[in-house]
This record gives C-alpha cells, sequence and structure tokens, in this order.
C-alpha cells in the first residue's frame, strides 16, 4: 500500500465561496451600490461565489477540455451547419443567459443599475472565460439595435434578445474581422447589394468573407460592409443585422467554414464565414457603421476589462489560499516576505482593475441618463481599462501559476486555463496598441481629459482623508493628465503606450483611495493606492533596496488582505 500524501499537501480550494473568500469585494460594492441594493444582491452573490469554485468551475474545466464541434452534413449527405456543444458547457449556458440574465439585464423593464451585471459577470467569470464572450456580444448587440435600428426591427428582436427562457431566447455576435481588415478597419471588403423585395421594401445582400467570428451559430450578428456605390476607407462602411434564420423560417445564406483551434477561450466556437448572398437588415445609415458599431465594441472592451479583473481575482483567491495552507521549509507560504512581495504585485493590479470597472460602471449609468459628462469620462476609461487591464492579467495569472508550482502547470487545474485565457483580451476589441492610440485619440478630439479631472478631483475633495496625501493623489493625477495631453497634442505615438499606462495607474490610485474614505474603518485600498503611486508612478533607483519599506508586519497584514487603520496604511505614502 502507498502512504497517502497528507491532507494539505496540495491544497484545493475547489468549493470555498469565491464571493465570501475575497474580503474586500462586498463593503466595495456596497459603497458603490448603497446599502438597499447590495442587501438585495448579496444573496446570489453568495450563493454564486460557491458554485463559481464547485460546479461552474468543474463544468468550465470540462468544456474546455471537449471545444465545440462543427458538424456540416448529416450522414445523408444534407447540409446541415451545426455547432455541437458540449453538455456542461450548455449548462454553463442556462446560468449565464437564463439563471443569472446576464446578456438580458440592461434591456428589461426592471433592469438594475449596470454595475449589478458587472458585478455578477466578475464573479462568472472566476469560473468560466470562454462564454463571457457571447455573453458580452449579445448585450452589446442588443444595445447597438435599441440605438440605431429601425422600430420595426428593434419589436421584432429585442423580445427574444431580452428574454430568459433559454429554449427561446435569441444570442448574438459581431462580425467584423476580415484577412485583410483586423485594426486597420477601413479596408473591409464585404459588399452589401441593395435589392427591391417582392414587397417594394430594400433588401440587402450580403457578400464577402469574415475572417474571425465569435459566437458563429449566433441567432443574430451586428456585420461591417461596404454597399456598392460607398467610398473607400471608414466612411463607405454600413452596419447590417444578419439573422441567421430568415423570417420564413429558412437559413440565411452564408456558411462556417470552420472552427477555429484557438489557444484560450476554447470552450466557445469562434470560426470564419462565408457570406453568400446573405440577407441583412441596415442599421442606421450608411456612412456611419463604424461609428454605431463603435458603441457595441466600446462596451465589449469594457466587459474585457471585468473579464480580465475576474481571471486576475480568480488567480489571486489560488495563490493567496495555497500561500495560506502550504508549508515548506517548516513555514507557511504566507509567511515568507519574498512570497508576500509576489502576492501584492499581483494584488495591486487585480485591485486596480476592480477599482476602475466599478467606477466606469457607475458613469455609464449617469451617461446612459444624459450626462454628457459621465459619457465623457466613460469614453476614455473604457480603452483604458481594455489596455491596461488586459495586460496585467497576463502577468498576474502567470505568477499565480508559479506560486502554485509544478501542479499549477497540469491541465487538471485552473492555472493553465487561466494563462491561457488572459491572453485573449489583449487582442479581442483592439490589440493594445491600438487601444492605447484611442485612449490618446479620446484625450485629445473629443475633450475628456477636463471631465475627467473634474470627477476624480471632486472624488478626493469628498474623502476625508489627510490633506497632504489628497494634494499628492491630485498632483500625480493631474501630471498624468498633462503628459498624455501632450503625447496626443504632438502626435508621438512612440510614447502613447506609456502615457496611458500612467494615467490608469494615477486614476486607479485616486479611486482606490476614495473608496477607502468610504469603505472605513478599513483602509487597505488607501495602502494598496500608496504602493501604486510609489511603485507605478515616481521615480525609483533600480540599484538601489527599497531603504523606505513599510514594517514587515504590515506587508504581512496587507498581503493577507487584513483590515488595516488610517495610521497604518499611510505609512505606506511616499515622502518624496
Amino acid at each position: 500500500m502507498t502512504d497517502q500524501p497528507a491532507a494539505d499537501a496540495i491544497p484545493d480550494s475547489r468549493g470555498i465561496n469565491f464571493f465570501t473568500s475575497d474580503p474586500s469585494f462586498g463593503p466595495l460594492l456596497r459603497s458603490y451600490l448603497g446599502s438597499r441594493a447590495y442587501d438585495a444582491l448579496e444573496p446570489q452573490l453568495n450563493e454564486l461565489g460557491l458554485r463559481a469554485s464547485a460546479e461552474l468551475d468543474a463544468w468550465a474545466l470540462n468544456a474546455d477540455h471537449h471545444p465545440p464541434q462543427l458538424q456540416h452534413r448529416t450522414r445523408r449527405g444534407e447540409p446541415l451547419q451545426r455547432i455541437d456543444k458540449h453538455p456542461d458547457y450548455v449548462a454553463l449556458e442556462r446560468v449565464a443567459y437564463s439563471e443569472l440574465g446576464l446578456a438580458a439585464m440592461s434591456h428589461r423593464d426592471d433592469a438594475p443599475a449596470p454595475l449589478v451585471k458587472y458585478a455578477l459577470t466578475y464573479l462568472f467569470v472566476q469560473a468560466e472565460f470562454g462564454l463571457c464572450c457571447p455573453v458580452s456580444m449579445t448585450d452589446s448587440l442588443t444595445r447597438t439595435l435599441r440605438r440605431f435600428g429601425s422600430p420595426e426591427l428593434v419589436a421584432r428582436y429585442l423580445p427574444m434578445l431580452a428574454s430568459r427562457d433559454f429554449d427561446t431566447l435569441y444570442q448574438g455576435a459581431m462580425f467584423m474581422t476580415e484577412q485583410a481588415a483586423g485594426s486597420d478597419v477601413g479596408r473591409i471588403a464585404t459588399r452589401a447589394t441593395r435589392e427591391t423585395g417582392a414587397d417594394g421594401d430594400d433588401v440587402w445582400r450580403l457578400h464577402g468573407d469574415k475572417w474571425f467570428c465569435s459566437n458563429a451559430d449566433a441567432d443574430l450578428a451586428m456585420v461591417l460592409a461596404r454597399p456598392d456605390d460607398a467610398p473607400p476607407g471608414i466612411k463607405g462602411l454600413a452596419l447590417f443585422l444578419l439573422p441567421k434564420q430568415l423570417p420564413d423560417g429558412t437559413r440565411n445564406a452564408y456558411r462556417i467554414v470552420r472552427l477555429k483551434d484557438k489557444l484560450g477561450s476554447r470552450s466557445m466556437a469562434s470560426g470564419e464565414i462565408v457570406l453568400e448572398g446573405a440577407q441583412a437588415w441596415l442599421i442606421g445609415e450608411v456612412g456611419r457603421g463604424f461609428h454605431q458599431m463603435a458603441d457595441m465594441i466600446n462596451m465589449s472592451r469594457l466587459s474585457n476589462g471585468v473579464r480580465a479583473a475576474g481571471l486576475m481575482r480568480r488567480a489571486l483567491t489560488e495563490a493567496l489560499h495555497v500561500c495560506r495552507h502550504r508549508e515548506a521549509f517548516g513555514r507557511k507560504l504566507l509567511d515568507m516576505p519574498l512570497m508576500q512581495r509576489q502576492l501584492l504585485k499581483m494584488m495591486l493590479p487585480a485591485e486596480q482593475a476592480r477599482s476602475m470597472f466599478m467606477q466606469i460602471a457607475t458613469l455609464l449609468a449617469r451617461a446612459d441618463r444624459g450626462d454628457e459628462s459621465a459619457a465623457k469620462c466613460v469614453r476614455i476609461l473604457t480603452p483604458l481599462i481594455k489596455f491596461r487591464a488586459c495586460r496585467d492579467a497576463r502577468r498576474v495569472t502567470g505568477d499565480a501559476m508559479e506560486v502554485r508550482g509544478g501542479v499549477g502547470y497540469i491541465e487538471e487545474w485552473s492555472d493553465a486555463r487561466l494563462v491561457r485565457d488572459a491572453h485573449l483580451g489583449s487582442i479581442w476589441e483592439g490589440t493594445s496598441n491600438i487601444v492605447a492610440l484611442d485612449v490618446a485619440r479620446a484625450a485629445r478630439r473629443e475633450g475628456t481629459l477636463e471631465p475627467l479631472a473634474r470627477h476624480v478631483h471632486a472624488l478626493l475633495a469628498e474623502a476625508p482623508l489627510p490633506a497632504g496625501g489628497v494634494a499628492l493623489l491630485r498632483s500625480t493625477f493631474d501630471r498624468a493628465c498633462a503628459a498624455l495631453d501632450s503625447v496626443a497634442e504632438c502626435g508621438r505615438d512612440e510614447a502613447v503606450r506609456q502615457a496611458a499606462s500612467a494615467l490608469y495607474h494615477a486614476v486607479t490610485a485616486a479611486f482606490m483611495a476614495s473608496e477607502a474614505a468610504r469603505t472605513a474603518p478599513d483602509y487597505r485600498r488607501l495602502a494598496l493606492a500608496w504602493l501604486v503611486v510609489r511603485h507605478r508612478l515616481l521615480p525609483r533607483d533600480p540599484l538601489s533596496p527599497d531603504a523606505d519599506l513599510a514594517p514587515a508586519s504590515l506587508l504581512r497584514a496587507l498581503a493577507d488582505e487584513r483590515a488595516l487603520t488610517l495610521d497604518e496604511a499611510q505609512q505606506l505614502q511616499p515622502t518624496r
């Protein structure tokens, strides 16, 4: 008989609660939503947090190992075009679309604040990443259709898009990318031909190849195409709504050629599609297609940021669980100073992304009510979180794998899947270079920095924090704004990533400090804000050891996510 390993030799987080094991999440969410809305949501968060680490995680692991399969024909040779999904992926779909209603939530008469949807998504993605792309696209497509579609199209399709009946609801997608038109959208070659139908109405037919179509068998897709008489470039594009099935029940004229064999998000079907005269409906105006689709893209970018935050939190939760339960050389890993520093390097970007998406979601609610200043803040903060948080997630998930060691490299555990999934955020809806340039474009051409500055200054002014610290946060933020404005004005594209990163760090430090004042008497978030300023924004000599490190007990408490007093947090405020 072989000896059994000690129960704590390989710590396993399966079955813990991802909501209650995250001590900052609840109080932070309450500070944004208010006690009444939070108290109504908390039981659902508690249930989802437990399911996410148990059955949802098991389903997600299985679905990742059994990607969808495309069936072109029946055994008799009849055209089929069916994507077979693993039963566990379908079970996850039922939870996301039907039980939680993540795609429909914002489009129902009783819609809660946007932050409710993103908070639930943040927990759900800690179990399953791939499905969150179709959920986000369905939500974004519905938003775009409601904003720009004709009343007839809205009346026809909104009931299915906003439904939580799993057997009748519609899923959405976005078919934009072509081989020669990735980031350079103006090179889209798909053609749209207008015909006159039997009833005298205009009918549009689409012809072309779409190279990367996620959720390839969606019921509806938004498609960018160029009408026959339209000029080249972005100004010649139009946006169309493409149904999988026509009103008479027949399948539309397009084919899924093959599915992509992807590095991550393997549970979800992405494919190549050939449009062969497919019927579609024009959305909005010819020539405004890209600008109309930009709203859908921006909502997908925000979802990318939320997903990156969720991935980082899952990675951090796994690392903390290992460090609290695994021993080496006679000590818990959490008691080792070098491991504490590694955990803090993971914790900072995870908390920055969380503060960022909560702020954007809160501003989005105001923007949708007509607040132009809030809309401008959303306009710049959305590409900012997509640019920085998605890149941070790649490093954080990799570091968490390292904490678990060799076991983390094994596909039976979540770490490898998190690493693979994390790489997606920096590519879809714009690569890092493209999105950083969009941050600069929003700053200079659309005048977003001034409204953002008013918002950040107001948050800091309302926070009952020591005056010297508020002044440092304000001046650091102002310098970051000035740097980005200068780079954008001079067209210094080579420096735009550095400037955008600086603004991200400065604005998240301000957000976390203001949150600390609202979550008092726990001032952990202020301590984290000071670490961001110290290590991301102020000059440091890389050859000089940190002479002003905080006491070891303070760093230990931070790494273990324990509450801090104001005096303890202030020990981390930079002195220069």
